[in-house]
């Protein structure tokens, strides 16, 4: 689910929010990385509850209709597509889902009930559903297309539900569109023969990823007073407010790569971070990052120093 750049940009966080010295309480910062990390797995399950209910929302809404006492013909027989969806029976039922999503507290949507009722409502006026009414028989090829149809076009881009999952947990917010792809990734590869596990996938893609976010984390930590030094060696022209802003973190990581990650290769770390600081920092700050790392690394290849090895890390 995680890849390297959004383990790069928790650590920017992590390290954004510190403002201590290296003398303060390693252990509890690390602790608050890893535990913002888990949080995407949490946002990745509770978005798999919000789908189970609004499945349960389906059941309950075809059950009123028929119990109606003045109901019209269609209120007795309505169409049931949304209620036999197959991939959101797989969902609802799916025995390890549920048991790690009431393990983690993760199904508050029947607190939140008016998210639920907000979003079956936009789905019943939706052009998607009308088209997946009137297939004559879906399959479970066309269940999973409107589910990830549903998903896509009216579950993600919700403002309210954005702005309640920005209230629930602010660093959600930075976790959504990973967490999305994510959900939509899942989904496509869903199989009628997938195995329970297929909606539970792994967090960290191996433990070699989950290491590169403590390290990282540590070693940049540690460092924090001697990169700060090298880099207001190579900044006397710039304004120091710039180098205690998200560009003086993000330049302290790229070095503790630099230096303390032999087998990541120098273009991949400039690469990261300015595509990273495009999306999280200031218009000039790509410009300013990657002439500050570009003048470093030259310095480093022409002393010999901080060499790479092996084929790197993406």
């Amino acid at each position: 689910m995680l890849n390297r750049r959004h383990i790069r940009i928790k650590v920017m966080q992590s390290m954004y929010a510190f403002k201590g010295t290296e003398s303060d309480d390693l252990i509890k910062e690390q602790k608050f990385l890893l535990q913002s990390l888990d949080g995407m797995y949490d946002l990745y399950l509770s978005l798999l509850a919000l789908l189970t209910e609004l499945h349960k929302k389906s059941k309950s809404h075809n059950q009123k209709l028929q119990n109606k006492l003045l109901g019209t013909a269609a209120d007795k027989n309505p169409d049931l597509k949304f209620q036999e969806n197959q991939v959101l029976h797989a969902i609802s039922s799916n025995t390890m889902l549920k048991d790690v999503i009431s393990s983690q507290k993760l199904n508050f949507w029947d607190l939140e009930f008016d998210y639920v009722d907000l979003l079956f409502k936009a789905i019943l006026k939706s052009d998607i559903y009308k088209a997946y009414t009137e297939e004559e028989e879906p399959n479970f090829k066309r269940d999973k297309q409107f589910v990830i149809d549903v998903f896509t076009e009216i579950i993600a881009p919700n403002e309210k539900l954005f702005d309640f999952f920005e209230d629930k947990k602010l660093t959600w917010i930075d976790d959504l569109p990973v967490v999305n792809t994510a959900m939509l990734k899942v989904l496509r590869k869903l199989k009628l023969s997938s195995p329970e596990t297929a909606l539970l996938p792994d967090l960290y893609k191996d433990e070699e990823d989950r290491d590169f976010a403590i390290e990282l984390f540590k070693k940049t930590f540690l460092n924090n007073s001697k990169f700060a030094e090298e880099i207001s060696k190579k900044t006397t022209n710039w304004d120091s407010e710039r180098l205690a802003s998200l560009d003086g973190v993000l330049l302290k990581m790229a070095l503790c790569e630099f230096q303390k990650f032999p087998s990541i290769p120098h273009k991949v770390t400039i690469n990261e971070y300015l595509e990273i600081a495009k999306e999280y920092s200031t218009p000039k700050s790509s410009y300013f990052i990657n002439g500050i790392l570009d003048k470093i690394v030259k310095e480093y290849q022409a002393d010999n120093i901080h060499m790479k090895t092996g084929r790197g890390l993406m």
